[in-house]
């Protein structure tokens, strides 16, 4: 399991919820290091982009208006396993399927309304971190907590 950053990225019912601060703090107690935030609305041009591997479903229309139509909060997180441990802690996109303590298990009731997305491998994760953020823009730095969460590395 080696050292991995990953994009997550709390969507529209999300923020309108107020789940954003519980999306955080789940993932800063799983040991995960925040590397970059902001909040924003999503372009259309924006959005097709970051979904464009769904472009030729029937509910792409339908995704492209939802996810532009209220602010979004985007991340990076960064530690060993990260994209594996984010997708484990949303749960299923299907949140009839996702279990309890899952995010999606816990608030979610709806696969149109289901919260938050995160990068499902490496790549979508470089390409995901790109689209939000400059490389600068991410944050280096340590946390003298990490050596009770995670092997040294």
């Amino acid at each position: 399991m080696g050292w991995q950053q990953t994009f997550v990225m709390v969507k529209p019912d999300g923020v309108q919820r107020g789940l954003v601060g519980e999306v955080i703090s789940r993932f800063e107690r799983r040991g995960l290091r925040l590397v970059a935030l902001r909040m924003v609305v999503m372009e259309r041009d924006l959005a097709r982009r970051h979904y464009g591997a769904h472009q030729d479903k029937a509910f792409f229309p339908d995704l492209l208006e939802y996810i532009t139509s209220a602010p979004v909060v985007a991340m990076v997180w960064e530690g060993p396993g990260a994209i594996g441990l984010a997708r484990a802690m949303l749960g299923p996109t299907d949140a009839s399927q996702a279990p309890g303590g899952t995010l999606r298990g816990d608030y979610c009731m709806d696969i149109g309304f289901n919260l938050v997305h995160a990068s499902d491998g490496s790549e979508a994760a470089s390409r995901e971190i790109a689209l939000f953020f400059q490389p600068e823009e991410l944050c280096s730095y340590r946390r003298d907590l990490e050596k009770w969460v995670m092997p040294r590395t």
